[in-house]
C-alpha cells in the first residue's frame, strides 16, 4: 500500500504541495497567447472604425447602407488611426485624426502587459519576442490593406502602410512591457537620477501646457456657442457625423489651442492666428473651429500667463530634488528639453494636408512652438527652484573673522619657521632627542667643575695675601692635580678662553704677593 502511493506521488514535488487555484495560465499554450496579443488589437480597432463608418452611413441623408463597402472603407479607416497618409481621389489627406491614435496605443499597450503577465516572463528580454509579433502582425495587415485599396478612390502608399502601423504598435508595445517590468536596469545604471527627474518634471509641464490649451478651447468655444449651434445640420444624421469629426478632432484642437496659448499660434490655409498677429481667412464649417475669432482683440498677451504658471509649477516640483542649486537647474533644463520634444512631435502629428482647396494646410509651426516652449519652461522654472529650493546656510562675518586669524597666524609662523630652518622629519627628531640630553649633561658637569676650580684658587690667593706658609711642592702638586682634571673633563669651546685668562690673572697676582713679602 505504502509502494502504491509512493507511485502516486509526483517524485518531483512533496505530496500535499500542489498548487491551489486555478491554473489556466500555466496551461495556456505560449502560441495562443502571442497570437492574441498580436491580433487582438487589430481586430478591435478594425470593429471600432467599421462600426463607427456603419453608424454614420446608417444616419446619413441619402446615404446607401452596404456591409460589404463598410468593411471595405474601414481598411483605410484603420490606417488613418495609425497616422498614414491617404489619397482621396488624388488629393491627399494628411491632416488626421488624433483620438484614434490615442486609443489605439492604448489597446496594443494594454495586450502587451496582458500577454507579459500570462506568459510569466521574469526579464525585460523575454518580452522581445513579444514586441516583435505585435509589430509584425501590424506590418503584414498594413500591407494587405494598401493591396486591397488598390484601384479604389480611397488609396494608402505601401510602404507607409507598412511602415507607420509597424512603429507605432512596436512602440506601445514597448511602453506597455515597461510599465510590467519598470525602467531596465541598464538605464537605471548609466543615466543621471536627475535626468529622469527631469523627465518626469518635463512630462508633468507637458500635460500642464496642454491643459492650457484645452481650458483656452473650452472657453473659445462657450464664448462662441452660437456660432457652433449653427454649424450643425438641421438634420440627425448629418449633426450627429458633424459631432463625431468634432470629436475625433479634438485632440488636434487642443495642440493648435497650446501653440496659441504659448505663443506661435497655428495656421490653417489663409488663415494665421497668433497671440501678436492675426491673418484672416475662410474656415472649415466644423463646429469644432466655431471658436476661432473673426479678429484680434487687445487682451490676448493676457493668456500668456498661462504658460507663465506651467514654467512656476515645473520649478516649483523639482525645488526639492538636490541641495545643490545647480544640480536643480540640470533638472530644469531637461524638463525644458523634455516639453519642446513633445511639441515638435504633437506638432507634427495634429497638422497636415488637407487636399489642394483653401484649407491647405493646417500645421503649427514646430520649430518656433519647441523653442518657445522651451523657454517658457526653462525661465520661470529656473528662478523657481533656484530661489525657492534649499541653501547652504551662510555663516556669520564675526564667525569668518575668528576662524580666518589663527589661520593667518599659523602660516605666519609656519613661513617663519621654513626661512630659519629646513624642518626636519619627525623620527630623526626622536632619534636626537637622547643625544641631546646627554651632551646637556656634560655641560652642566662641567660647569660645576669650573666652579669648584674657581673657588678653589680664590682661596689659593686669599692664602697668599694673607701670607699664609705652604710647602714648596704644594704649587706644583695643585697645578698637576689642576692639570688632570682639565684633561678628565670634556673642553668645551665657550670655557677654554675663560680658563686660560682665569690662569694668566692669578698667576700675575700671585708673583706681586711674594715680592711684597
Amino acid at each position: 500500500m505504502v509502494e502504491d502511493m509512493q507511485v502516486l506521488t509526483s517524485p518531483g514535488r512533496p505530496a500535499g504541495d500542489e498548487p491551489v487555484g486555478d491554473s489556466l495560465d500555466q496551461d495556456v499554450p505560449r502560441f495562443r497567447v502571442l497570437l492574441a496579443a498580436a491580433l487582438g488589437p487589430l481586430v478591435t480597432g478594425y470593429a471600432v472604425v467599421a462600426t463607427l463608418l456603419a453608424l454614420v452611413a446608417l444616419t446619413a441623408q441619402h446615404a446607401i447602407f452596404s456591409a460589404g463597402g463598410v468593411l471595405l472603407s474601414a481598411g483605410p479607416g484603420w490606417l488613418a488611426a495609425y497616422q498614414v497618409e491617404l489619397g482621396i481621389g488624388g488629393h491627399p489627406l494628411g491632416m488626421l485624426p488624433l483620438l484614434p491614435t490615442i486609443g489605439v496605443v492604448l489597446l496594443v499597450a494594454r495586450a502587451a502587459a496582458k500577454a507579459v503577465r500570462r506568459l510569466r516572463c521574469a526579464r525585460l528580454r523575454h518580452a522581445v519576442p513579444l514586441i516583435a509579433t505585435i509589430s509584425g502582425a501590424h506590418l503584414l495587415f498594413g500591407v494587405l490593406i494598401s493591396l486591397f485599396s488598390i484601384g479604389e478612390p480611397v488609396r494608402a502608399n505601401f510602404w507607409l502602410a507598412a511602415v507607420v502601423p509597424a512603429a507605432i504598435s512596436g512602440l506601445a508595445a514597448t511602453g506597455g512591457v515597461l510599465r510590467r517590468f519598470g525602467t531596465p536596469q541598464v538605464l537605471v545604471d548609466r543615466l543621471d537620477p536627475l535626468a529622469f527627474r527631469g523627465l518626469r518634471a518635463g512630462l508633468l509641464g507637458l500635460f500642464a501646457l496642454l491643459a492650457a490649451g484645452a481650458l483656452t478651447l473650452t472657453a473659445a468655444t462657450a464664448l462662441s456657442a452660437r456660432t457652433v449651434s449653427s454649424l450643425f445640420e438641421p438634420s440627425f444624421g448629418s449633426s450627429f457625423g458633424l459631432f463625431l469629426l468634432s470629436v475625433l478632432y479634438l485632440p488636434n484642437a487642443v495642440v493648435a489651442a497650446m501653440s496659441f496659448v504659448s505663443g506661435p499660434g497655428f495656421s490653417i490655409g489663409s488663415l494665421d492666428v497668433h497671440l501678436i498677429g492675426y491673418r484672416g481667412g475662410s474656415v472649415p464649417g466644423v463646429p469644432l473651429l466655431g471658436g476661432i475669432p473673426e479678429h484680434a482683440a487687445s487682451w490676448w498677451p493676457v493668456l500668456l500667463v498661462l504658460p507663465l504658471a506651467v514654467g512656476v509649477l515645473v520649478g516649483w516640483s523639482v525645488r526639492a530634488v538636490d541641495e545643490d542649486p545647480a544640480a536643480r537647474l540640470r533638472v530644469v533644463v531637461v524638463a525644458g528639453a523634455v516639453v519642446g520634444f513633445g511639441c515638435v512631435l504633437l506638432g507634427t502629428l495634429a497638422g497636415g494636408r488637407l487636399g489642394d482647396g483653401p484649407f491647405d494646410p493646417v500645421s503649427v509651426p514646430v520649430g518656433v512652438a519647441s523653442i518657445v516652449a522651451f523657454c517658457w519652461i526653462v525661465i520661470p522654472a529656473g528662478f523657481v527652484a533656484f530661489f525657492a529650493g534649499a541653501h547652504a546656510p551662510m555663516r556669520p562675518v564675526g564667525s569668518l573673522e575668528v576662524e580666518d586669524e589663527p589661520e593667518a597666524e599659523a602660516e605666519a609662523e609656519s613661513a617663519e619657521s621654513g626661512d630659519a630652518e629646513p624642518e626636519e622629519p619627525e623620527p630623526d627628531e626622536d632619534v636626537a632627542d637622547p643625544a641631546e640630553a646627554e651632551e646637556t649633561e656634560d655641560a652642566e658637569d662641567a660647569e660645576d667643575s669650573g666652579d669648584s676650580e674657581d673657588d678653589e684658587d680664590f682661596d689659593a690667593e686669599a692664602d697668599a695675601e694673607l701670607g699664609l706658609d705652604q710647602p714648596e711642592d704644594e704649587p706644583e702638586t695643585e697645578a698637576a692635580e689642576t692639570e688632570d682634571k682639565s684633561e678628565d673633563k670634556p673642553e668645551t669651546p665657550a670655557e677654554e678662553p675663560d680658563a686660560v685668562t682665569e690662569s694668566t690673572e692669578d698667576s700675575g697676582d700671585a708673583k706681586p704677593a711674594e715680592d711684597d713679602r
